[in-house]
């Protein structure tokens, strides 16, 4: 995986551009709502989600597998911003809690053991009353059976990665022990989307 996603953003120097995701800046309201002043972001990438967190005065810390991404996020944030290289399915790689945890579309990447780990191990980082947010893939979403199929709502994808897609009945079953406190499909980006997810908020 770690080669994987070097030669991704070694071919790529922003291959998703600079501007955050809708959904991030969805996001951002809502930790700003309940007064959130720091997040730890796993799949961290260059950054582009992390800034809208970042600009608006927030303590960020991240967690990104590639050493290219790592060293282009020092553009936007200089020294100012903590990254732990290294894959999610490591974590914890320090005892820091958190206010909040934005997991963007990572979670389908990883096998049902790797995802129960994440989901477990970012509860465990987060302070009491704290938020953690997971965006993941719907079954809804136009990618869902293409590829060969390696469990169920699993797909290898014609591009290398192997995707797990949620549907509601998953979301429980992964989700439902660490206090759902609102769920939705939602589209990516708002306007002309082209991916479907679920946003999944928890709090502790």
């Amino acid at each position: 995986m770690i080669e994987f996603w070097e030669s991704v953003y070694r071919n790529n120097d922003k291959m998703w551009g600079e501007d955050p995701t809708d959904n991030a800046r969805q996001v951002l309201e809502l930790f700003v709502r309940n007064n959130i002043k720091n997040v730890l972001i796993p799949g961290f990438g260059y950054g582009r989600n992390a800034k809208v967190f970042y600009d608006k005065g927030f303590s960020v810390a991240g967690i990104e597998i590639s050493k290219t991404a790592i060293e282009r996020a020092g553009r936007y944030f200089g020294n100012d911003v903590t990254i732990h290289w290294g894959s999610v399915i490591n974590m914890p790689f320090d005892k820091a809690r958190f206010e909040s945890i934005y997991c963007y579309s990572l979670i389908h990447l990883l096998d049902k053991g790797e995802r129960q780990k994440l989901i477990e191990d970012c509860y465990s980082q987060l302070i009491p009353d704290g938020l953690m947010v997971f965006v993941a893939l719907s079954t809804n979403d136009k990618r869902f059976g293409v590829g060969d199929e390696v469990g169920k709502n699993r797909f290898y994808s014609p591009n290398g990665l192997t995707l797990y897609f949620y549907d509601a009945e998953s979301v429980e079953e992964e989700f439902g022990k660490y206090n759902i406190c609102d769920l939705k499909e939602i589209n990516e980006p708002e306007e002309n989307p082209d991916e479907r997810h679920w946003m999944i908020v928890c709090k502790k």
